[in-house]
């Protein structure tokens, strides 16, 4: 599958660069970006994957989020996907709204007619562009971590709890734990994948959780200023989720964060050197 690279900037000794190709996955053009570290130069490096939320592309952390600085420090390659397929011929949520549609992919394998078409992001991420990675990065991808935010850190905590044995380390910034429980997630779930409910547990956290083969350590850092958190975050199911099936997690409650790339950017580092530690990088 052939890339075609739009941008490439130097970038503490590394390069970040932009991509698009075209996916079978989604049946559109998808773009993406790599960051890879001044390492990368003399062999294959860790990988970490970065999932983005409502209404972003691969630019928002990118050009927002500073993991560059902290993946140069350690060796660390960065992914950082689209949030859903684009085109004039993709559906759109036919009221405009930003929390379904364009921009609002869930990471899902949509079932239901239109969305069923295009939408198939789970297989995006999981299956067709690790391994675009793989064949054209010097990636290891027996190394692999992943993080997001708001929709990203559903999507992060939830194909880490489906892929048992691919991730070394997984983390979050204000994840959507319980899509099943939360506004956004009803309608995005009611619609991708239809009203039998029993399907939607497989793509929320704290349903997986109850059930994870694999015990890999969490870690979530949610700011207690964040418009979203009391509707669509809450945390605290999270928590009693991994209580109960005694499944280690770090939850950090951010006192005064609210839920922007202010946030995210002031917590970073400790994400980039929690997969960094867990990936063995240097």
């Amino acid at each position: 599958m052939s890339l075609n690279e739009v941008a490439a900037n130097k970038c503490f000794d590394g390069k970040q660069a932009v991509y698009t190709h075209d996916s079978k996955a989604t049946g559109t053009a998808m773009t993406f970006a790599v960051y890879e570290p001044p390492q990368a130069a003399h062999g294959p490096v860790p990988v970490l994957w970065y999932l983005s939320g409502l209404t972003c592309t691969h630019e928002n952390a990118m050009v927002k989020a500073g993991a560059q600085a902290y993946a140069a420090e350690r060796g660390l390659m960065l992914i950082f996907p689209d949030t859903s397929p684009r085109g004039d011929d993709v559906p759109d949520d036919p009221d405009g709204a930003y929390d379904f549609g364009l921009g609002a992919g869930f990471y899902v394998n949509a079932t239901e007619s239109p969305w069923n078409q295009h939408y198939h992001m789970a297989d995006y991420i999981t299956e067709e562009l690790p391994s675009l990675v793989a064949a054209n990065f010097p990636a290891d991808m027996i190394r692999q971590g992943i993080t997001g935010h708001s929709m990203g850190g559903h999507g992060a905590l939830t194909i880490a709890l489906k892929n048992p044995g691919r991730f070394n380390s997984v983390s979050a910034f204000s994840p959507v734990v319980s899509p099943m429980n939360c506004p956004w997630g009803k309608k995005a779930l009611g619609r991708y994948i239809g009203d039998d409910r029993e399907a939607w547990k497989a793509y929320d956290t704290c349903a997986l959780i109850a059930d994870a083969s694999e015990r890999l350590p969490i870690l979530v850092d949610q700011g207690d200023a964040d418009n979203f958190l009391s509707e669509q975050l809450k945390p605290h199911l999270l928590r009693e989720a991994c209580e109960a099936a005694d499944h280690p997690l770090t939850l950090r409650m951010q006192p005064g964060y609210d839920h922007s790339y202010f946030f995210i950017a002031s917590f970073m580092r400790d994400h980039v050197m929690w997969h960094a530690d867990a990936l063995d990088g240097n």
